[in-house]
């Protein structure tokens, strides 16, 4: 395995590529490589949405979080060109690119959200390249759209919107202050970031939530240990769809956090990455899935 470059923790990372997309990615630590996949809201990057979660797991493991292709630093997509679009298979083949690059035969993934659906859609397609799963927020099955999850793939740039959607976001609306709606919403302007995003989503929404499910079956036959964690009160993506998924994954277990919205990973910080770290390192004690 190569080592990584930036062993210590900033917003500015380094850039590989990765099937063939200049990608921005974070990568510190040593041990067990453990590839930790955003959301998709606005604004949203690797370091916006792990930047809590980081140092504490890299105490243990070696942390890969890339900016997925559309958001962040890496580079976007030239939607002019036939054929280019941003779905799951750009997506699931950039991840593949980050662990090949980094000379990486399988990892851990840790998904957010939209990163849920796609760490869902990698361990499917490509089940010897995943070791174990962590799913947070979890988009990848059926379920209706709610009004919060229009209100972020549908967001127009404005400070004010801004606000009121870290407010969907977030339980604790202590968490959400004037200074973090700034922020995430001089992220959502910087050149090319807000075409990008109304590239991916545009109305009507739902058919993108149907676009990001992986077949039942295929989840059903998941052979990995999955830990999935959900917010109580998240006004995002549905409480269901956690009670779905560990229905579904033999080899999963479940953990809801009272008290918390979508941002698991950012409202209980701590216990999360102390939840996550925990279930990760118990797999060092066991056999890793073959190589087939």
């Amino acid at each position: 395995m190569n080592a990584p470059s930036h062993p210590t923790h900033s917003e500015q990372g380094r850039f590989i590529m990765a099937n063939g997309i200049r990608t921005h990615v974070h990568d510190v630590g040593e041990g067990a490589p453990v590839l930790l996949i955003h959301g998709s809201g606005p604004g949203v990057s690797a370091w916006a949405n792990w930047r809590l979660v980081v140092p504490a797991l890299a105490q243990q493991a070696r942390v890969i979080a890339p900016d997925m292709v559309g958001f962040g630093q890496t580079e976007r997509l030239d939607l002019s060109r036939p054929g280019v679009r941003y779905d799951m298979a750009t997506w699931v083949a950039q991840a593949l690119g980050v662990l090949d690059t980094l000379g990486l035969a399988q990892a851990d993934v840790v998904g957010n959200s939209f990163g849920g659906a796609l760490a869902l859609a990698l361990a499917t397609r490509h089940p010897e390249r995943v070791r174990r799963l962590v799913l947070m927020g979890s988009v990848g099955v059926p379920f209706t759209l709610t009004p919060g999850l229009d209100q972020v793939w549908g967001y127009q740039p404005s400070l004010t919107r801004m606000r009121a959607l870290l407010d969907v976001f977030a339980y604790d609306r202590g968490l959400v202050n004037d200074e973090l709606a700034r922020l995430r919403y001089e992220a959502s302007i910087q050149p090319g970031y807000q075409e990008s995003f109304a590239a991916m989503f545009p109305a009507p929404r739902q058919r993108w939530v149907d676009a990001m499910c992986s077949p039942e079956a295929a989840i059903r036959s998941l052979p990995h240990q999955t830990l999935i964690v959900h917010g109580r009160e998240d006004a995002v993506i549905p409480l269901a769809n956690a009670c779905t998924l560990v229905q579904w994954i033999a080899r999963a277990q479940l953990h809801v956090f009272g008290q918390c919205g979508h941002w698991t990973q950012i409202e209980h910080a701590a216990r999360f990455a102390q939840l996550v770290g925990q279930f990760l390192a118990e797999a060092d004690a066991r056999e890793p899935l073959p190589l087939g």
